[in-house]
């Protein structure tokens, strides 16, 4: 295996939270950044922060289950910035509900955003780093896969991309390319504010609940994942493969 000179990652759902906070850690790291997210306007500033941070980047507006939309900007990327050697498969979306609640579209929305998208994107970028002989895959679960109240969807769909990327490290490490998870706690975001303001609980007092039950004492951010998502996608992480890694402020099993 040959490290390659020029290291080039893509990160999905860049446009904000963790995966803006990735983008900006890997740029940190000597990394060009390809950005992706539906939203480009939001993906076009986390490329302004990339290029604050002294690398290239460039932003793409991908729906990451959209076979087309991949593969037109896996193309664009190629040629942009140069070949992919890391993937970081951020992008996903919840739509929590009991149950008896939950809709169809609720169901395979949640399911078609994390496990299609990680499949599409996944499958376009080993393309490319198998010829490469050289590749970095990480891709972002939960602790939501442990099973989670009100977040079937959610739970499967995180449990899935860990067996997911077990598989990815058994059929290409022989061509360089490690693949693995890391499966954040609570983290202050957007998404658990949201979560927040769905059960009718004022974020602070939320936020106090949560912190209470994490051995550390304090919440999440997504500066946190984002470190820990750094070490994976580096030439020297290249002995370790097939993790699932919880960054949750204490032990999960």
């Amino acid at each position: 295996m040959t490290t390659p000179e020029k290291q080039i990652a893509v990160v999905t759902g860049a446009g904000r939270g963790i995966g803006r906070s990735t983008a900006e850690r890997l740029a940190h790291d000597g990394m060009d950044v390809a950005v992706l997210d539906l939203d480009l306007v939001a993906a076009e500033e986390t490329a302004d922060l990339v290029r604050a941070a002294g690398r290239a980047a460039r932003a793409y507006a991908v729906d990451v289950a959209d076979r087309t939309q991949v593969g037109a900007a896996f193309a664009s990327i190629t040629e942009d910035l140069g070949t992919p050697t890391a993937l970081v498969n951020n992008a996903g979306v919840t739509r929590d509900n009991l149950l008896f609640k939950m809709s169809d579209d609720d169901w395979r929305t949640v399911i078609r955003v994390h496990l299609e998208g990680h499949f599409v994107v996944s499958q376009c970028a080993q393309a490319v780093m198998v010829e490469a002989g050289y590749g970095r895959i990480v891709n972002i679960s939960s602790v939501s896969a442990l099973g989670n109240r009100g977040q079937a969807n959610y739970a499967t769909a995180k449990a899935g991309i860990q067996g997911f990327t077990k598989t990815l490290a058994l059929e290409l490490g022989r061509y360089g390319i490690t693949a693995n998870c890391v499966a954040p706690g609570f983290v202050v975001s957007d998404m658990t504010r949201a979560t927040a303001e769905r059960i009718g609980q004022d974020w602070e007092s939320y936020l106090s609940d949560r912190v209470s039950a994490i051995p550390v004492g304090r919440a999440g951010h997504p500066e946190d994942i984002a470190h820990t998502v750094s070490f994976f996608c580096q030439p020297a992480s290249g002995y370790v493969t097939g993790q699932v890694l919880y960054v949750a402020g204490g032990p999960k099993a």
